[in-house]
């Protein structure tokens, strides 16, 4: 099992996917390694479900802090195509975080939740000694509708075109920049930090999943997060059973995406990149799915093919899911370096 990030495979197939509780009838798709979301049959009903850890980042400050946590929430459920119309929050916060910081944090999520539609269903909020930035809760999110809008991770076809929003490592080096630019540059990246950080917002990628399952006949989604680009196309592949034959010269890289990478020594498609979407569409539909995002002014290419067989193919090779996210090993190294610089403790364990 890693150290770092999500458990690997081998160990979800060995200790948890063989025990689950209960079999209960009304699971209509219940827990599977990289898939993103569970479907409860209601009484005819889809109720598609996700739960996640809440990240609060102070040094984003606490409006941007907020849309991005509550935007990683959110998404997972987003790619069923069934709007989050519920969330059941909990918050363990440090003892340090005032009252007016908290204030701040919840005023922005319900602004967002109030405009995508979604209600707070239940909650706790409690201050805990031992409680630290930036992990300070948890979050389940809940989409109701019908199961034939449901679009199924396994649902991928031989001859769907592959979309690819937005591109490899943005959410990684974008929060890189806007939390240790100084040490970025120390590092020795000629990249623009000021504008690499003002991408962090294309991680929220809620309203990308919603218009592209809109727009098309959308077969599947997968949000690309830990393990990046590479791991989101072999889980993808495993999911549905299928090939993928992807072509990565189609997906624009940005330079100081891969200045700072170089600089790290980061591979940019290993790397978590939240906001970056996995859309397999019919050909019919591949032009109106390609349309609706990109007037929503989110960078998209067609950059693979679904095809018979197994596995994901690049070059002819064969391509592996990455044992490891090099962005926890990065990240890692830029909060040591970041309190070396200051004298103190790492800025994201305010407790």
């Amino acid at each position: 099992m890693t150290d770092r990030g999500k458990i690997d495979r081998e160990f979800f197939d060995q200790h948890i996917y063989p025990n689950l509780g209960a079999e209960r009838a009304d699971v209509a798709l219940g827990p599977r390694h990289g898939v993103d979301f569970g479907v409860l049959d209601a009484g005819g009903t889809a109720v598609v479900t996700a739960t996640d850890p809440i990240s609060i980042l102070p040094d984003l400050g606490w409006d941007r802090a907020a849309r991005f946590a509550l935007g990683v929430v959110l998404a997972d459920v987003a790619v069923s195509g069934i709007p989050p119309s519920h969330l059941a929050i909990e918050f363990t916060l440090p003892p340090a975080m005032t009252d007016e910081e908290f204030a701040a944090v919840w005023t922005t999520m319900h602004d967002e939740l109030d405009d995508l539609g979604t209600a707070v269903l239940t909650g706790h909020t409690a201050r805990y000694h031992g409680c630290s930035f930036p992990w300070v809760g948890g979050a389940t999110v809940l989409g109701v509708g019908d199961h034939d809008d449901v679009i199924r991770p396994d649902g991928a076809r031989p001859g769907d075109h592959l979309l690819v929003t937005h591109g490899p490592a943005v959410e990684a080096t974008a929060l890189f920049a806007n939390l240790y630019p100084d040490q970025l540059r120390d590092a020795g990246t000629d990249a623009d930090l000021d504008a690499l950080a003002d991408r962090l917002p294309e991680t929220g990628h809620v309203r990308d999943a919603l218009v592209a399952a809109a727009s098309g006949p959308v077969t599947a989604m997968h949000d690309a997060t830990e393990c990046g680009l590479h791991g989101a196309l072999v889980e993808l592949a495993e999911t549905a059973g299928v090939g993928i034959d992807f072509d990565p010269d189609a997906v624009p890289v940005g330079d100081d995406v891969r200045a700072v990478c170089a600089a790290l020594d980061m591979d940019p498609w290993a790397s978590t990149t939240s906001g970056t979407l996995l859309v397999a569409v019919r050909p019919e539909g591949v032009d109106d799915v390609l349309a609706a995002l990109r007037e929503r002014g989110t960078p998209v290419a067609d950059a693979g093919r679904i095809t018979d067989g197994a596995g994901v193919s690049v070059d002819g090779e064969r391509l592996d899911h990455p044992e490891e996210d090099p962005a926890w090993r990065a990240y890692a190294e830029l909060a040591e370096a970041a309190a070396t610089d200051d004298g103190s403790d790492d800025d994201e364990s305010r407790d």
